[in-house]
């Protein structure tokens, strides 16, 4: 959702991370975000950043095939893998959009979601904005942030390990993500982009990752960091490995098991008389 070169989801990253990530970190998350649509009982809803498909694939289980999906993301390696998951599912639709600019007419849809993509968006209320347009009357736009990455350990250990590898200009990609926590910003913009009915919880669920090796591949070549890492000289392995060996510590070895926190939003857009 960004023209960052150093944020572009290509190459093998879109594999890792859906391999590796999507099982311990996005499907749960997933599958919370979409009860909180169940009984608003959409028939179409507008996903933007979809990346590898993990949101796209509970909305079609949970909600019912009957609803008009259409799954959007700025990075068209991403929507490619995602599309290549679902080959050959009718009322579906993936499209390259700008979550800033979107390509839809106004008020288009019953339900606007988005799973831990805002937080990418170099003009977070122009996307705001963007989500309240094509929204109809009554329709609500849904989507969860991370917390702090103090109340995330995973990407906390994650974060400073990466870094210790270098001794200046280190890779900040995770500063990114966990962004985006400061929920009086967040309600103030969701306000002036003519949001009502503004509603937040924080959400901790239980992480369980297989392995903590695998879970590091995943924190360092599921993401762009990776990209970083390279064009600074770094040895991915080497990262891979102590990143893997610090998580061990902290959580286990073979499972690794912690928490993870993030606030879950829900605005809608209230019928004018």
């Amino acid at each position: 959702m960004t023209a960052d070169p150093n944020v572009v989801f290509s190459g093998s990253i879109p594999e890792n991370y859906d391999r590796y990530l999507g099982p311990v970190l996005f499907e749960p998350f997933a599958r919370d975000l979409v009860e909180r649509l169940e009984s608003r009982k959409p028939r179409s809803v507008l996903e933007i950043a979809c990346g590898t498909g993990i949101l796209t694939r509970q909305l079609r289980q949970q909600l019912g095939k009957d609803i008009y999906v259409v799954a959007t993301d700025l990075n068209a390696p991403m929507l490619d893998y995602a599309r290549a998951k679902f080959s050959g599912a009718k009322d579906l639709e993936w499209e390259v959009a700008d979550a800033s600019a979107l390509p839809f007419g106004d008020e288009t849809f019953d339900v606007v979601v988005c799973q831990f993509g805002l937080m990418f968006a170099p003009d977070k209320e122009a996307a705001m904005r963007e989500a309240y347009r094509v929204l109809r009357a009554g329709g609500a736009f849904v989507f969860n942030v991370w917390d702090s990455m103090e109340k995330n350990p995973f990407a906390q250990i994650a974060h400073e390990t990466i870094a210790s590898f270098f001794d200046r200009d280190p890779p900040t990609f995770y500063e990114i993500p966990f962004s985006m926590h400061d929920a009086r910003m967040i309600r103030g913009a969701l306000k002036k982009a003519g949001f009502d009915a503004i509603e937040s919880s924080l959400v901790t669920l239980p992480l369980r990752a297989q392995s903590a090796g695998e879970f590091a591949i995943g924190l360092v070549r599921g993401n762009p960091v990776s990209t970083a890492i390279e064009e600074r000289g770094g040895k991915i392995d080497n990262v891979i490995r102590a990143v893997g060996e610090k998580i061990a510590e902290r959580f286990g070895a073979a499972p690794a098991e912690s928490t993870m926190q993030a606030m879950a939003w829900s605005a809608e857009r209230i019928p004018r008389l």
